[in-house]
């Protein structure tokens, strides 16, 4: 057996973790870097959790090889089952090929007329501004199914249908489903509901419009300018994972967002405040959050220390700035 490592850190102590396991068991690997092509290897390992995953299959679009998510936090992900801490004891499982693979639907992405790289999770449209209504057009296979006007559109997978899909309102959509979801967020229209549609759809998010530029957001994380048009449909090549657990992605993080619902009811307006604010922009500083809240300093602090303690939240060292801390959602 070869198995290929993949970081974004040559010096990752995780990847030189996971390569003594396997170097203790006679499996034979080498690291695969962002300049380097996937070969000659029967499964891919990937540190940085769902995030790394994420990060991998965002540049890497044919490969048919299996991949691993090796998560380094306590907390399991949806794609990175399986903790560092843990990952020696399943490695005999891996070399004997003990695991199943599940193929995870990827979406394909047009921004106007243009390719960008498939989304594991979602690709959501929005004005560049929070809060400022956006007009489109939904076409799926052709057909006019809304003229609206929102704060933006979410389309999901079905892994991803329990992140910013659910949210916004979405369904949760077992792994298995073959289909994908569309939510408008916060339309103006009383009556709109979220959709699910098959995942050989061919989506269109047309007419797009708002006083500010629009902007394409990818897995949550790169952001892409939109002039008129986002067209959607599933990519050929889906994301292969091995499942070495059996635990259902889709009904825990529906347990976690079920929890989450309960302790909003109890959560200072502020901590609320932002974790919306993080949900939709991403990872910020303390001072970005003053900002686009408009709290007190005093305020946002607390609200981030509630947050951190209630585990909604956790904080890294800017590689910036070493002073600097950011705070963002774990995924």
């Amino acid at each position: 057996m070869r198995v290929a490592l993949s970081s974004q850190d040559q010096n990752d102590q995780a990847i030189k973790s996971v390569k003594a396991s396997l170097d203790g068991h006679g499996i034979d690997s080498y690291l695969f870097t962002n300049k380097s092509i996937v070969k000659d290897a029967d499964c891919v390992i990937v540190t940085g959790g769902d995030r790394g995953v994420r990060n991998y299959f965002h540049r890497v679009l044919d490969s048919a090889i299996p991949v691993l998510g090796i998560n380094e936090s306590e907390s399991s992900g949806f794609l990175a089952q399986i903790d560092l801490r843990e990952f020696s004891s399943f490695v005999k499982r891996l070399k004997s090929g003990d695991f199943t693979i599940e193929q995870v639907p990827r979406i394909g992405i047009k921004i106007d007329g243009k390719n960008v790289y498939p989304a594991l999770n979602d690709v959501a449209i929005f004005s560049s501004k929070s809060a400022m209504l956006m007009e489109h057009v939904l076409r799926v296979n052709g057909e006019e199914i809304w003229h609206d006007s929102s704060d933006g559109v979410i389309i999901s997978t079905p892994i991803g249908s329990s992140a910013y899909s659910m949210s916004a309102g979405g369904p949760v959509i077992f792994q298995d489903s073959k289909v994908f979801g569309i939510v408008s967020v916060n339309s103006l229209d009383v009556t709109r509901r979220p959709l699910v549609v098959s995942e050989d759809s061919f989506i269109e998010i047309d007419g797009i419009s708002s006083k500010l530029r629009c902007e394409a957001i990818l897995d949550g994380k790169d952001r892409f300018k939109v002039d008129n048009l986002v067209t959607c449909t599933k990519f050929t090549q889906p994301a292969n994972i091995i499942r070495m657990k059996k635990d259902s992605t889709a009904v825990s993080a529906l347990a976690k967002k079920v929890k989450l619902a309960e302790d909003l009811l109890n959560m200072p307006p502020s901590s609320k405040l932002l974790l919306k604010t993080l949900e939709y922009e991403g990872s910020l500083t303390q001072k970005e959050l003053s900002t686009k809240t408009l709290l007190p300093d005093r305020t946002v602090r607390l609200a981030l220390r509630h947050l951190l303690e209630k585990g909604y939240v956790k904080k890294r060292v800017s590689l910036r700035d070493t002073r600097q801390r950011i705070y963002e959602i774990p995924k």
